[in-house]
């Protein structure tokens, strides 16, 4: 009896890093207020112009300012306190919320104005992800490193299915967006809070000045490395085509026929996915094979996508959409591990700069690219032509990256 007990204690050894679970805990805040934020956002712009074009054009908003930031953020998450610059972006992130509930008061109808909140929105983002991704190996040891990733992953797709419902619910009791934005406002405020808390042994980082060969290190590692830049790409390109979440307030609206509580649960269903997904894994490590088990998942993840696109039920949108989040888990938790395998601590910040790009490219960029297909070609065929693109890519990343069908089993990221 004695093996179970200690296969589920490893199962959590991640707890057992007390400033590590401090920063899941603000994470988890965070995500929260802005997965709460994100619903509230998509439907008060949805009424007020009626075009699926502008939910594309939230998402490129908070995009751009980290085409033009990344650089430098990457370069202060390895030159300045990491836990220091976390603190600043999540006031940053609470600004915003106050912003949007300042707006909403005051009784603004120009989506204008939203867009500009995205755009600082952006900027803060910019800045906290590759900080974030980087502080995270500093608070675990290399040997529980997967283990913590998977929980991390479980906590973050925790606030995203609570966040979303949440929202929707809130939205629809208070009749608008004012109530969602005060709660996301005293949440984010709670993750600063947390985040104060962390005590992390920082290592000794040599304070290299800015210039174009330390900002561009991120981009020659991960060219170097084709292991990493394929997995990276292939998130990219897949995700970017096949994101149809930016479409749900169209869906749930005008095809499943559902208001803003219908629109939180079908949000949250891609992250009831992940997390379960996540948790198999904090329980039961990839092992041999990861690659070919990535490639796989992320044609799951397509399949997913055309599943969904074809829906006109509610469950089975919802079952789709928990298959998406579910495969689109193992592609995050194994590109996760290899961005940090064999990666300096004091180029980490760059390298996952870099990273932020292509996921925000994939995220609010694949946002926009679905606004915009679903404004030429329609609702439907914008998401399921985006689930077949998903599925062509898969298949021609997997012939031009041998070394993604190749890799087995994932070590423990460098000190």
């Amino acid at each position: 009896m004695a093996a179970p007990e200690i296969s589920k204690a490893a199962g959590r050894i991640a707890f057992t890093y007390p400033s590590l679970v401090l920063f899941q805990l603000a994470r988890f805040f965070l995500v929260l207020a802005t997965e709460m934020q994100a619903v509230a956002v998509g439907w008060q712009v949805y009424e007020m112009t009626k075009r699926p074009l502008d939910l594309g054009l939230v998402g490129l908003a908070q995009f751009l300012p980290g085409i033009f930031l990344f650089l430098v953020s990457g370069h202060a998450a390895d030159r300045y306190p990491r836990r220091n610059l976390m603190v600043l972006c999540y006031c940053g992130f609470t600004i915003c919320s106050g912003s949007l509930l300042f707006l909403t008061l005051r009784g603004v109808h120009s989506v204008y104005a939203i867009f500009a909140v995205m755009v600082l929105l952006g900027v803060v983002r910019s800045f906290n992800g590759p900080v974030s991704r980087a502080f995270l190996p500093q608070l675990v040891s290399g040997k529980d490193f997967q283990n913590a990733i998977a929980w991390y992953s479980i906590f973050i797709q925790s606030a995203v299915i609570l966040g979303p419902s949440l929202g929707g619910l809130v939205y629809a009791a208070f009749r608008g967006p004012a109530a969602v934005y005060t709660l996301s406002f005293i949440v984010a405020a709670a993750a600063a809070m947390s985040t104060l808390a962390i005590k992390a042994q920082s290592n000794p980082r040599p304070g290299e000045p800015m210039s174009w060969k330390t900002m561009l290190a991120g981009f020659h590692y991960i060219w170097t490395e084709k292991l990493i830049f394929g997995s990276i790409s292939l998130d990219l390109f897949a995700v970017f085509l096949g994101g149809a979440v930016a479409l749900l307030p169209v869906y749930a609206r005008g095809i499943l026929n559902t208001g803003p509580w219908g629109l939180g649960i079908l949000r949250s269903a891609p992250a009831a996915g992940a997390a379960t997904m996540a948790a198999l894994i904090a329980h039961k490590p990839l092992g041999r094979r990861a690659g070919s088990t990535m490639l796989w998942c992320v044609a799951g993840f397509g399949a997913g996508t055309i599943l969904f696109g074809l829906s006109r039920s509610l469950t089975i949108s919802l079952i789709a959409l928990f298959l998406v989040g579910a495969t689109d888990m193992v592609s995050v938790i194994v590109r996760q591990l290899l961005i940090q395998v064999g990666t300096p601590d004091e180029m980490r910040g760059r390298v996952n700069a870099v990273d932020m790009i292509f996921v925000g490219a994939s995220n609010e960029l694949g946002q926009f690219e679905s606004g915009l297909t679903a404004h030429w070609f329609g609702i439907v065929p914008a998401v399921v032509l985006g689930g077949l693109g998903t599925l062509v890519v898969t298949a021609l990343w997997a012939w031009y990256f041998p070394e993604l069908r190749k890799t087995n089993k994932l070590d423990s990221p460098a000190a």
